[in-house]
């Protein structure tokens, strides 16, 4: 309200209305596109497993409403990821304490570390997203559309720019990235076409001509042979815009085995 004007109204007269932040944190483990969730600590939904996220205070802005939410729920800290906003949902019915507008969020965090539920979140775990895509983990509220969404938009960037990156330690393998793209598209690439994509797009500059031993994180190699080479985003390249490496998205050829739910990381 501007400095010495009034409004002749009663905000009783108005039902209530809150606005909240989910997110949508992806990560890559075990050759597998996984996303951070929360068993929820309270009601409405308790027990569930949902987005990290919450009520946005009257005195933050939604991105930093995302951050406290990741930080407090989590114990994810801001710096550690790639953040975007995705949508608004806001259908009636979709909490049932009052009328509430989401804003929707989804990161990339190359490496999440040990998460343990914090706030009113009882625990915090990754899980792989084909469990939420075939229905074997449900979640709280909309979120299963949230994560939907914020996965086609995942498998949408990797097509057209080198987001697929900033899965990746700063250094990194052709092998690696073609892993992220195998993981988040959930199908296979041939290596060569993969590698001469890389090296002909212009987004990926080599860092170091070969290295001795694999980047930490990585598989040891199955066989002895010449030392992969290590990339990075070139310099001239922005992550989440048109880098010239145009990618066609094949068609998933393969299903994962079936991987249990979600478990709390001790």
């Amino acid at each position: 309200m501007a400095p010495g004007v009034t409004y002749d109204y009663d905000p009783h007269d108005y039902p209530p209305f809150a606005v909240t932040v989910d997110v949508a944190v992806f990560t890559i483990r075990d050759d597998a596109l996984q996303v951070l969730l929360i068993e929820r600590g309270n009601e409405p939904y308790l027990g569930a497993w949902a987005l990290p996220g919450g009520f946005v205070k009257i005195d933050e802005d939604l991105e930093q409403a995302a951050a406290r939410e990741l930080a407090e729920e989590t114990g994810l800290r801001a710096g550690s990821w790639h953040l975007e906003q995705l949508g608004t949902y806001g259908a009636p019915g979709r909490d049932p304490r009052m009328r509430v507008v989401s804003v929707a969020y989804w990161a990339i965090c190359a490496e999440v570390p040990v998460v343990r539920g914090g706030g009113d979140a009882a625990a915090a775990a990754l899980t792989p997203v084909e469990e939420i895509e075939r229905g074997r983990v449900r979640l709280a509220f909309d979120h299963e559309r949230i994560v939907r969404d914020a996965v086609e938009r995942t498998r949408s960037k990797l097509e057209y720019t080198a987001l697929a990156a900033k899965f990746c330690p700063p250094e990194f393998t052709i092998g690696q990235l073609r892993r992220v793209y195998e993981a988040v598209w959930n199908t296979r690439l041939d290596p060569g076409n993969f590698q001469r994509n890389v090296q002909e797009s212009g987004a990926f500059e080599k860092r170091i001509e070969a290295t001795s031993a694999p980047p930490a994180g990585s598989a040891p190699p199955a066989r002895r042979g010449r030392p992969a080479s290590l990339w990075s985003v070139s310099e001239s390249t922005v992550l989440d815009d048109r880098p010239a490496m145009p990618l066609e998205r094949p068609p998933a050829k393969r299903r994962r085995a079936a991987r249990r739910k979600p478990t709390k990381d001790e």
